[in-house]
């Protein structure tokens, strides 16, 4: 099985066809998806003016989105290799116990769904590595009120996620489960009171 750096690869090959390098691109996606896979494509798209169903687009936009998708990438294998140090120091120390932050890690599974989004079509507009330095900076701050990638307080506690954990907390601003470690106990009550009532905010 291909790996991240070598479908990267088919993606710039001039030699390739067209529908080679967008399928290794949509590969990639497989390897490292911030918002989910379908999610994550929309935004590519969106963001580098590819149709989504075009089977051989400018082969310029394709290596644009992949550029942003690896910077991103680069974010969070940095933040995995921090977190992987934390761990061993604290194992070391004899904290065993995981924290939120650290089930919370579990569920990411390499970068997938850093930043879940339940729609598809509803994600964050900015790109990929900046908001995944915002989360990361949150995670590492005390918990807030605030959607850690837009800063919105509209989060409705949802019952019915397409995806593990199955429920939790949604930006009505920006589409993502808002990871439950950056909000605090009176978020996290005001979401649950808040769910139900409203539906998720068409997202630009």
């Amino acid at each position: 099985m291909a790996g991240f750096r070598s479908l990267a690869r088919q993606v710039r090959d001039p030699r390739c066809d067209l529908a080679l390098r967008r399928y290794s691109l949509r590969k990639c996606l497989e390897r490292f998806a911030p918002y989910g896979h379908r999610a994550t494509w929309d935004h590519l798209c969106a963001r580098h003016r590819i149709e989504p169903e075009d089977r051989a687009p400018d082969p310029a936009r394709l290596v644009a989105a992949l550029e942003e998708l690896e910077r991103a990438r680069a974010v969070w294998l940095a933040y995995e290799e921090c977190f992987a140090d934390r761990r061993k120091r604290e194992k070391h120390d004899g904290l065993r116990r995981p924290s939120s932050i650290d089930d919370w890690h579990r569920r990411t599974r390499g970068g997938n769904g850093v930043a879940r989004c339940d729609s598809p079509a509803a994600h964050p507009s900015a790109p990929l590595d900046e908001v995944l330095r915002r989360l990361i900076s949150a995670l590492a701050d005390e918990p807030g009120t605030t959607c850690p990638v837009c800063e919105a307080t509209g989060i409705v506690w949802r019952q019915d996620l397409a995806n593990e954990p199955w429920t939790g907390p949604v930006c009505t601003g920006c589409g993502i489960v808002v990871p439950r470690p950056v909000l605090n106990s009176e978020a996290v009550a005001a979401a649950k009171e808040a769910g139900g009532q409203r539906g998720l905010a068409s997202v630009a």
